[in-house]
């Protein structure tokens, strides 16, 4: 497992610890960068190595955050302990989770192969499961914690062509209100996130007549941006929704409903 500047050092700050999966690019580097500058220390992992993750760090210290990163695959519940692990010597248990790593393997359920749905539903669905399992006894303890995971729209609608990505969106929609009902009494609340389209590398994947078509469907003409997404998280992980708990919140410009 990589790690980011602050090696093995343990870290004395007053600021809380927020966890960030998925943090290098996408909605997750969103919201990393946006707890950030809401007063969090960040802890954030990433599949791959590269700039991208050193552009968040940097965008995170510069909002005064200590920053902790590391290369984890979340599919793999013992790299997902070891990094969870690192974060809390350096930094005492978290605060906060965001849960936003996710993968695509997009095709028709007749052509997809097993390797399609499995590595889908190993990374979006376990990996979701592995990091919570990590973090909530931190959260426990502090008798406080705030955990959002990042569902779609997928997981609420039809999603031609999407079956095992749709599954595993829609699991972890109840896999969360499971969890919220089994935490609650410990101060630990847990909602989802369930973005529409997003302006991300991952819709631009789509191409861009599928783009297009995309568009035409959203009630309000246009994709999202992550920083709308992270104003949710950011606000769900706030003590301004100190009460809310077991729910599913959509950014989507209308389009589930």
């Amino acid at each position: 497992m990589g790690q980011g500047h602050l090696g093995g050092e343990q870290v004395t700050t007053e600021r809380p610890l927020a966890i960030v999966t998925g943090g290098a690019r996408g909605i997750g580097a969103a919201c990393a960068v946006r707890l950030a500058a809401d007063g969090y220390d960040i802890a954030f992992c990433h599949r791959n190595p590269g700039t991208a993750a050193e552009a968040v760090e940097t965008e995170c210290a510069e909002r005064g955050a200590a920053v902790f990163r590391a290369v984890c695959d979340i599919a793999d519940a013992a790299a997902v302990d070891d990094f969870v692990r690192a974060a809390q010597q350096r930094f005492g248990d978290p605060a906060v989770l965001v849960a936003a790593a996710g993968i695509t393997r997009d095709g028709l359920l007749i052509r997809a192969t097993e390797d399609d749905w499995d590595r889908v539903l190993r990374t979006n669905l376990s990996g979701v499961r592995h990091i919570c399992k990590a973090v909530v006894p931190g959260m426990m303890r502090r008798r406080a914690g705030s955990i959002v995971t990042l569902s779609s729209v997928a997981g609420l609608t039809a999603a031609l062509g999407q079956s095992n990505y749709a599954a595993t969106k829609a699991g972890i929609i109840g896999f969360g209100k499971a969890l919220s009902a089994e935490v609650a009494r410990f101060g630990v609340r847990v909602n989802a996130v369930a973005p529409g389209f997003i302006e991300t590398e991952m819709t631009e994947a789509l191409g861009p007549e599928a783009l297009r078509e995309a568009r035409k469907t959203i009630p309000m003409r246009r994709f999202g941006a992550p920083r709308e997404v992270a104003a949710l998280v950011s606000f769900l992980a706030s003590e301004e929704a100190s009460y809310i708990t077991g729910h599913t919140f959509c950014v989507d410009g209308g389009l589930a409903a």
